[in-house]
């Protein structure tokens, strides 16, 4: 079995394939971090098809997330945020666009990812996705 066949691997016809899903996920931890930690959120251009590619996007988004630094956190919870979702603009205060928008979303596309790949037959379970708790 070719593991690229993975890449392009989704449950239904008109969902995103793996590699969409991994790069939604990223986007939502930097934008998360960027937005609240009042930081410039870098671009990442969605042009990977390996899994060496998604995993150096994995690595670059850990990597931006772990540099934001904690003071800019502060009074995160009230800041206002102008958001951009498709064609939709809209506004949230911080703690509204953290619980009810932006984890929400990011979990969704995790957990396609594991979906995916767990249709797939790779051997996953549910420890694999919530990490050492």
């Amino acid at each position: 079995f070719d593991p690229n066949v993975f890449l392009t691997s989704r449950l239904a016809p008109d969902m995103f394939p793996l590699t969409r899903q991994v790069q939604i996920a990223c986007d939502f931890c930097k934008g998360v971090m960027a937005r609240l930690g009042g930081v410039e959120n870098p671009a990442m251009a969605d042009t990977e098809t390996t899994f060496a590619g998604l995993k150096e996007r994995v690595a670059k988004t850990r990597a931006f997330v772990e540099s934001v630094p904690e003071s800019g956190f502060a009074g995160a919870e009230t800041r206002t945020l102008q958001l951009k979702a498709g064609p939709r603009e809209f506004e949230l205060q911080g703690m509204p666009y953290l619980v009810g928008y932006a984890l929400p979303n990011l979990y969704f596309h995790m957990s396609m990812a594991y979906a995916i790949l767990r249709h797939n037959g790779v051997d996953l379970g549910k420890q694999d996705f919530l990490g050492s708790v």
